[in-house]
């Protein structure tokens, strides 16, 4: 991007930082054309590639964001049910924890390339094997407040409106909702850990020495000094774009999902135990002496 040997493709979950074969950007990145926002982009990737091509890269990205998301909810929940039982506390403090664990799992955003294994090895063979952690604290600085604010503000939302309201159109409106707020309040994080991911690609391919890239409170320097206050806001949209629709289907698939099993798992409770005192009644010894 900055100086046209690597850039950084978005299909819609992650970002991927790519480097350019030869040093030269691929076709596609060189075509003429811009966007002038989020519907326009939309509209003209849609007639050029087709819609097709707006969900491209998405298998690799389900690899990740499958079992990340398995961990992240069901840990969640987990926590929150042991918190309320156990400490009889607000349980939002706990998510400084969990996403801590998530962002472990995650590892770093050096991962989320094509060559997957290719990126590994380079990593350990100039950073060590901590350099699979570099830009962590950037990543902890924009996951954990947005898991903080985002369970704040949905589990507020639920507190507000009684339980039996819950239905999946009122889970979807709730994440939305709650995914918003948390995206604009945690965006700046957001614009400061691209800006990391594109030094380090830069400072890989220019140079064979181990990568360092600026800490967070230097890159924020720059972004404001260059670009103002709106330099850190910089794609607000689409990231609401992505965010909202992503935490709305995410939070309402999970508790349409957790109603039905905990239904289902009552059912069978049910006649589980009406089986048992029928075998009971059935096998009773006869008093006739």
């Amino acid at each position: 991007m900055l100086s046209n040997k690597c850039f950084l493709y978005c299909n819609g979950l992650m970002d991927h930082l790519c480097p350019c074969a030869n040093g030269k950007m691929p076709e596609w990145m060189r075509r003429n054309g811009k966007f002038n926002g989020t519907v326009d982009a939309l509209v003209k990737i849609s007639k050029t590639e087709g819609i097709i091509s707006l969900w491209s890269g998405l298998s690799p990205t389900l690899v990740l964001a499958i079992p990340a998301t398995v961990v992240y909810f069901v840990s969640y929940e987990q926590l929150r049910l042991y918190l309320k039982r156990v400490q009889k506390k607000r349980h939002q403090c706990g998510t400084t924890l969990l996403d801590s664990c998530v962002s472990w799992w995650y590892g770093t955003d050096l991962g989320r390339i094509i060559e997957i294994t290719e990126a590994l090895k380079t990593v350990v063979k100039y950073s060590g094997i901590s350099g699979l952690w570099m830009g962590l604290s950037t990543t902890l600085l924009r996951d954990v407040p947005f898991s903080a604010i985002y369970w704040l503000n949905y589990e507020s939302i639920k507190r507000i409106f009684h339980t039996s309201q819950q239905t999946f159109t009122f889970n979807l409106a709730a994440g939305a909702v709650a995914g918003s707020i948390a995206a604009v309040f945690t965006i700046p994080f957001d614009v400061v850990k691209t800006h990391r991911q594109i030094e380090m690609g830069e400072k890989e391919i220019y140079s064979d020495k181990p990568i360092r890239s600026s800490n967070t409170w230097s890159i924020i320097q720059r972004i404001y000094h260059q670009n103002g206050l709106r330099g850190l806001f910089t794609g607000l949209t689409p990231r609401l774009v992505k965010v909202a629709p992503a935490c709305a289907i995410m939070i309402a698939t999970f508790e349409h999902g957790k109603r039905f099993f905990q239904s289902y798992n009552a059912r069978k409770a049910n006649e589980f135990e009406i089986e048992r005192n029928v075998h009971l009644l059935q096998h009773k010894p006869s008093s006739t002496e």
